[in-house]
């Protein structure tokens, strides 16, 4: 390759640049000057946690879509002290304490959508290393948790609030054994306030038959894991010790790393299995019955080749490829977004989720373009809701609106889970109100003042 002549700070001196390098060299150029722009350029900061509820508020008039399918036209709802007390039709009586109405006719009012998966409040800038905090050193850090890194202050909530994003599972990555994630609502102080349910699951990436070759800007062909039969040996040989240790209720010396996979094996906690293939998907539902530990799918790209077994074994899926090309030459282009509707069908429990932390924001979307390949919109609606809460475990106080649940909820003017048309305009969680304004409204405001 014809190499590229670049004059250095000193002129005396010429630097020789392959083709590459200087694409390299480029390439971080660019991300000084993005990370720069973005630390310093946006107006807007974080807004302040909304306080806690001290009225009662009813929305009235909105269609409310309680998120376990049904729908309620012209409806009614009602929360104090955090708690929804009623949801019903506009005739349903209300108390005579009532001191905040909001007129919501011609609107809809959904859950709070959760977001599973994710490393938001993690990372703020993917491609400057200073700010991931989503990946320990090592293969083996079952103990490591994600809660006490997650940062209030990212920049990046506020805009995924404003899409309808109200909670999410804060998910490590890395290694074999990723670390513990934990369920937090996205209106708080500090990581105290905001977790909602901690340290829910361990995640293990099963190691995979084939790799791909070259880098994610000149992808290569397959090739296989020299490394996956150490990689699964080692595994069993670490859970293997790990329940030996569980079993014994006093050990002489304490095993910070065993003593976090307690959990897994009396079920109070779920082994997430980020995995695709469907050979390694049934290795790995093996290996999960072998131990005796509560298994869910994070991926699952294959999952509907394998549906049946899923099924049986009652093992749930966190879909993440709806928007994934596929995966061999001869699936068909849509697969993936039919794949919600394929598990649907086959009886298996999943719900919907996407990679990364700003990523999230297109959540509703993602769901969305499911209906459109065969879910019906109610059903599209509860895998971002209710079906995520019940696999999180957190189904018992939220994803649904129900009475005696959080009142966590959001209003729009538009559908949710359509593009053109979603626009959220109120959202609470646990009855507080919070503010919807973030970095990109700002700037919207900023730059439409100047060109008026």
């Amino acid at each position: 390759m014809h190499g590229i002549i670049l004059p250095w700070v000193n002129k005396k001196r010429m630097l020789v640049f392959s083709g590459k390098m200087f694409c390299t060299w480029l390439w971080s150029v660019g991300v000084f000057f993005c990370s720069a722009f973005l630390f310093l350029s946006g107006s807007a900061q974080v807004p302040t946690p909304a306080p806690p509820q001290n009225k009662p508020v009813v929305i009235r008039g909105a269609t409310i879509h309680t998120g376990n399918g049904d729908v309620i036209e012209n409806g009614v709802l009602r929360f104090e002290n955090g708690k929804i007390t009623a949801v019903g039709q506009a005739g349903l009586v209300m108390p005579d304490d009532i001191t905040i109405e909001i007129d919501a006719a011609g609107k809809h009012v959904y859950p709070g959508l959760i977001a599973v998966n994710t490393t938001l409040g993690l990372t703020e800038i993917d491609a400057v290393r200073a700010t991931r905090d989503f990946m320990e050193t090592g293969e083996f850090n079952p103990n490591v948790r994600t809660i006490i890194a997650y940062n209030t202050d990212s920049r990046i909530i506020p805009t995924v609030r404003s899409n309808g994003i109200l909670l999410a599972q804060i998910t490590p990555s890395g290694g074999l054994l990723s670390g513990m994630s934990s369920v937090v609502q996205l209106d708080a102080w500090n990581w105290e306030d905001a977790a909602y349910k901690t340290d829910i699951g361990i995640h293990v990436r099963w190691p995979s038959r084939l790799l791909t070759t070259g880098w994610w800007g000149e992808p290569g062909p397959l090739k296989a894991n020299e490394k996956y039969g150490e990689d699964i040996r080692r595994l069993h040989d670490f859970f293997a010790q790990a329940k030996a240790y569980a079993e014994n209720h006093s050990p002489s010396e304490k095993n910070l790393r065993f003593e976090s996979m307690r959990g897994l094996f009396n079920q109070q906690k779920k082994l997430f299995v980020h995995v695709d293939r469907a050979s390694e998907i049934l290795e790995a539902i093996d290996f999960c019955k072998r131990y005796g530990v509560k298994m869910v799918i994070v991926g699952g790209r294959d999952t509907h080749l394998v549906a049946e077994r899923l099924r049986a074994e009652n093992i749930p899926v966190i879909v993440l490829a709806v928007f994934e090309l596929p995966d061999r030459a001869d699936d068909d282009t849509d697969e993936g977004y039919r794949l919600p509707f394929l598990l649907q069908n086959a009886g298996v429990e999943f719900c919907i989720g996407v990679y990364g932390s700003w990523e999230q924001r297109s959540l509703p979307f993602v769901a969305g373009a499911a209906a459109a390949y065969g879910l019906s919109k109610e059903d599209a609606l509860a895998t971002i809701t209710s079906r995520a809460a019940k696999i999180l475990g957190i189904d018992a106080t939220t994803g649904t609106l129900q009475p005696g649940k959080d009142a966590t909820l959001i209003i729009a003017s538009g559908d949710i889970l359509d593009i053109k048309s979603s626009n959220v305009e109120m959202a609470f969680i646990q009855g507080r109100q919070i503010d919807l304004d973030d970095p990109h409204k700002a700037l919207y405001r900023k730059f439409r003042s100047r060109y008026e």
